[in-house]
């Protein structure tokens, strides 16, 4: 996915490499061992193959930092509600099974299809910040509010 111009518009801006592709599943790998959570593979078990990724991690990759959920999908799910069904089960792991007690979410400002699902998920927009070397739009949910929203979750 991480080739695809699409897939990476408003990621990076540009396409990933072999080497940066292999490089970013060697931390993943490394994250999985050290803190038992990172970067899940969404498969389609009907054509088995990937159909996206989607993550927990420590926002701009520190531990000091709190969690931030993402997503990303191959062209061929998009509108099809993967993501939003994705982003309800990481946060469901990251709040019962993490605690942690708010996660973010980081968008390109001009990236609306990432900013409904995290609206579906309860996210409140909080503004603009800067992380990963650019100013993107953040969005916030605590577990407070998740629990609220899923009372069966906690």
């Amino acid at each position: 996915m991480g080739r695809l111009p699409e897939v990476m518009q408003y990621i990076t801006g540009r396409p990933e490499t072999r080497e940066e592709t292999q490089a970013a599943i060697e931390r993943v790998k490394a994250r999985w061992a050290e803190w038992g959570y990172s970067w899940w593979a969404f498969i389609d078990p009907l054509r088995n193959r990937v159909a996206g990724a989607g993550c927990i991690q420590h926002l701009g990759r520190e531990t000091h930092h709190p969690l931030e959920i993402g997503w990303r999908l191959h062209p061929d799910y998009w509108g099809q509600g993967l993501a939003s069904e994705a982003a309800v089960a990481m946060a469901t792991f990251a709040f019962d099974r993490l605690a942690a007690p708010v996660l973010l979410a980081v968008r390109h400002p001009a990236n609306e299809a990432s900013a409904k699902v995290m609206e579906r998920l309860g996210m409140r927009y909080r503004g603009m910040e800067a992380w990963y070397d650019t100013q993107v739009a953040v969005h916030e949910l605590t577990a407070a509010e998740w629990a609220v929203r899923h009372p069966a979750s906690g």
